[in-house]
């Protein structure tokens, strides 16, 4: 096998061209193999193969950066430096993480999970490159569908100013998660069939000037105008006019088409992007057909693309679509939004219902939530469905154009709290934080199914922004005791000197833990928050005052999370009651199991149990 000569950074460079095909298919089936077991980003490293393979052709390791956009595409280049015999570890604890990682390998220039960002980080690598003056070479990799992101545009416009090379690859198959929208993405779809060609800024002219009587002043008429020729001709013609130089469209499965345009690239006094067409999933039919299923997937069966653990329960994913659906025929003004993840967000039965009331922005949260804000002031009830960690981008929008406003704006947020195997960018733990930091905004977190739908009702009634926080996996189907209630929490148990107040998905673990207690004669009150803001003050102070010890328990971040909010709210009305507060530590928080990873944070049913044992003997 081509592919066992392959077990460190350059490595690569040791083979024969000739057998560049056979190494990309041993490649492709290495990764099919090996995520078909531990899950992964598979359809997009799949299209990344030869893209890889040509890069690490022209570059040398690790002293050449290469920073890949989101990096869900980076398993080939974790191949080709030295990682392959780590892959059965993918995404679990402890192994190889789902994306590049500093702390994992010299080879990885920027640890990456979120979107649109590679040029920014590339850009600043090549200055302090030249102010160092060093002479390594700086490449940024950046989707299509990462170009529909502000930043992306800011870096392009910051880079067409340099003097020095900057190679940025466009690395265009025509998707993100979901299949790209937008005037980008019409602009790319009309390069992808124009004919490519070589050095045609110079071969146009010479051939028109070839004409006898007309062809000079052709060439002279165009030159006078506001275009030059090769807006006539050439591909690529905004990057150009932005400043860039442009070389492309090249087939990204053609390594040796890539590698004489990378070499190219290479003596380009400038910032240079290249524009590689690939296609997602290639080489993997179930994965072709179906790219965005493949985007993340489970463990599968090769054979048939199928999942190997099917979904046994509905999805706090499944109960939010679902109730959207409902919602969208009771108010005909109610309308969805996302940020190029319509199935992710469950949104895509509400964009088949009614596809006048749904927006896919891109990848363009920023824009997403002003949109919004203006959707609310013309009338409509615009819901913003989204992962946690990927609203952290919309911050400023939040603040200043939705709550400073006090904007009719519904905040989706799936994935809340921990998620599992993508690791630190993607796990939601700030957002509870975030949120309730800003005046005007309502944030609520159900426990169970019902309390879900409950809460999307009540959010299309209120008159400002709110958000509603719910975590990936399973819902939970324990019916609630009572109808929710703008601000008030629900008291799921009846005890004694010791209360247990719970946000979101650490009720279930809450009650788990106190149904063991029961058998030591120990029954603490269990309460349902419901709303980390505004907190439930008046049934805070009564626990305050009427228990020994008063416990929050919440899958966010400690610092101004719920149970700091409450601690705050005692000791200002002087209650002298002791607080515990259950949160997450204050570090960022690795893959893995997501059952386990709480076990770490000290947030399983087991934690809470020792927790309230330690409060009822402790007097």
């Amino acid at each position: 096998m081509v592919l066992e000569k392959i077990n460190g950074p350059n490595d690569i460079k040791k083979i024969p061209l000739a057998d560049f095909p056979i190494l990309a298919h041993e490649i492709r089936d290495f990764l099919i193999e090996s995520v078909s077991e531990t899950g992964g980003h598979l359809a997009s490293n799949l299209g990344a193969v030869e893209l890889t393979m040509a890069l690490h052709n022209v570059l040398d390791f690790p002293e050449d950066k290469l920073i890949w956009d989101v990096g869900h595409q980076s398993y080939t280049h974790k191949i080709l430096t030295g990682r392959k015999d780590r892959f059965d570890t993918l995404r679990q604890e402890g192994g190889l993480a789902g994306f590049p990682k500093r702390c994992e390998s010299s080879c990885d220039s920027f640890d990456t999970g979120h979107s649109s960002n590679s040029v920014s980080a590339g850009l600043g690598y090549v200055k302090a490159r030249d102010l160092l003056h060093k002479s390594y070479r700086v490449v940024s990799v950046i989707g299509d569908g990462a170009l529909t992101g502000g930043m992306a545009y800011e870096a392009l416009n910051n880079a067409a100013l340099l003097e020095t090379n900057f190679i940025i690859v466009l690395n265009d198959n025509n998707m993100s998660i979901s299949r790209n929208v937008g005037g980008m993405s019409g602009y790319l779809g009309v390069i992808r069939t124009a004919e490519t060609y070589t050095g045609l800024k110079m071969g146009v002219t010479k051939t028109l000037n070839k004409v006898p009587y007309v062809g000079e002043k052709v060439v002279e008429s165009v030159r006078r105008g506001k275009s030059s020729i090769k807006q006539l001709f050439i591909p690529g013609m905004l990057f150009e006019n932005m400043g860039l130089t442009y070389l492309g469209p090249v087939d990204g499965h053609n390594m040796r088409q890539m590698m004489r345009a990378f070499n190219e690239a290479k003596k380009v006094k400038g910032a240079v992007l290249v524009h590689v067409v690939t296609e997602k999933g290639h080489g993997y039919e179930p994965a072709r057909l179906h790219p965005d299923r493949f985007h993340g997937t489970g463990p599968f069966d090769i054979r048939t693309g199928e999942q190997k653990e099917k979904k046994k329960y509905p999805q706090y994913t499944d109960v939010f679509s679902k109730a959207m659906a409902e919602l969208g025929e009771k108010y005909d003004n109610l309308c969805a939004v996302t940020a190029a993840m319509p199935e992710g967000t469950g949104l895509k039965r509400f964009a088949h219902l009614y596809p006048d009331r749904f927006f896919d922005v891109g990848i363009a949260e920023e824009h997403a939530v002003t949109f919004a804000a203006g959707m609310a002031l013309g009338g409509m009830i615009p819901v913003v469905a989204v992962y946690s960690s990927f609203l952290q981008r919309g911050i400023d929008q939040i603040i200043h154009d939705v709550c400073m406003q006090n904007l009719h704006v519904i905040f989706a947020l799936d994935r809340a709290g921990i998620v599992g195997a993508d690791g630190e960018t993607h796990h939601g733990c700030f957002d509870i934080t975030y949120l309730s930091m800003i005046p005007n905004m309502t944030v609520m977190a159900p426990s169970n199914c019902s309390e879900l739908v409950q809460m999307l009702e009540l959010a299309c009634k209120l008159d400002g922004p709110c958000a509603i926080r719910y975590p990936k996996g399973p819902a939970n189907k324990r019916a609630s005791f009572s109808p929710v209630e703008y601000g008030r929490c629900e008291v799921v148990c009846e005890g004694e000197r010791v209360a247990v107040v719970a946000l979101g998905s650490r009720v279930k673990v809450c009650l788990e833990a106190a149904e063991r207690l029961k058998e030591e004669g120990i029954c603490p009150t269990v309460v349902n928050a419901r709303f980390a803001k505004p907190i439930d003050t008046d049934l805070i102070k009564k626990l305050a005052e009427t228990h020994d010890a008063v416990i929050t328990v919440e899958e966010g971040v400690l610092q101004g999370g719920f149970g700091s909010m409450v601690a705050a709210y005692l000791d200002s009305e002087r209650i002298d009651t002791r607080i515990v507060n259950m949160a997450f530590p204050d570090r960022f928080i690795t893959h893995g199991k997501s059952e386990n990873l709480l076990r770490e944070c000290g947030l399983s049913s087991y934690d809470v149990e020792e927790k309230i044992r330690e409060c009822w003997t402790d007097r």
